[in-house]
């Protein structure tokens, strides 16, 4: 069979890795990745053949994934957190049509809104919404519009790709919008290098998160209207009776 596995690292430490994942890595011949996640998963693995490529060189990287697996190899293509949330499987089936003889098998690793969710606490307990302020491959319009129906909704939100050496203001425009829909008081959080060396998490409000610098290493959490601080944690309630 010409397999490809497209893999979801978790966080990036073996640790936080799925046992399908470890399995699917163990499985395969070939690793492929951006560089930085191939770095994570070079020592656990460093029999396997690696091939890596820079950032914006998804495509290259996909096809090369799927060339790779049509020749007879097992490959794996692994992505940071979960391979379907921001990651690489959507396009991957999208090129898989020039490849009908390679089998793709999706495995799932857990996204940055839920490790990051664990450091802080329990902030996503309720509805929420996962938001990429990266204007790289969505318009900044759809983005705000999104943010708007979030906040009018009052979804708990977890914003990826926050900030960057060019995006410098786009955390606070965000702010802004969500600011005209809850209290600068509203609890927030930030997770940073989740499950890496250097982790660390923080807990602010709306209105502080607004002029705090971040950058694409950062998952930011921001609470719904019944949010709060217990414990020293960040804390959304699903409602259950507690009597």
């Amino acid at each position: 069979m010409k397999l490809l596995y497209v893999v979801g690292l978790g966080p990036g430490k073996q640790e936080g890795m799925t046992l399908a994942a470890d399995r699917a890595l163990r499985e395969s011949e070939i690793i492929i990745g951006y560089s930085k996640y191939v770095a994570l998963v070079r020592p656990y693995f460093p029999e396997k053949t690696y091939m890596d490529t820079g950032m914006t060189k998804e495509t290259e990287r996909c096809r090369k994934a799927l060339e790779t697996a049509n020749e007879g190899r097992t490959t794996a293509l692994v992505c940071s957190g979960d391979s379907s949330v921001y990651g690489m499987a959507g396009l991957i089936y999208e090129l898989s049509v020039d490849f009908p003889n390679v089998a793709i098998r999706v495995i799932p690793g857990v996204t940055a809104a839920l490790s990051g969710g664990a450091i802080l606490g329990a902030p996503l307990g309720h509805d929420f919404a996962v938001i990429s302020l990266s204007d790289l491959l969505t318009p900044w319009e759809t983005i705000e519009k999104r943010l708007h129906c979030a906040g009018q909704g009052d979804f708990c939100i977890s914003l990826y790709n926050p900030g960057s050496h060019k995006r410098t203001d786009y955390l606070q425009r965000a702010c802004d919008i969500l600011l005209q829909y809850r209290s600068g008081d509203t609890v927030c959080g930030l997770a940073h290098d989740i499950g890496r060396d250097g982790e660390w998490c923080e807990l602010t409000t709306l209105a502080k998160l607004r002029d705090t610098a971040v950058d694409m290493f950062t998952t930011v959490f921001i609470g719904n209207g019944q949010t709060r601080v217990i414990a020293g944690k960040m804390v959304t309630p699903r409602g259950y009776r507690l009597d």
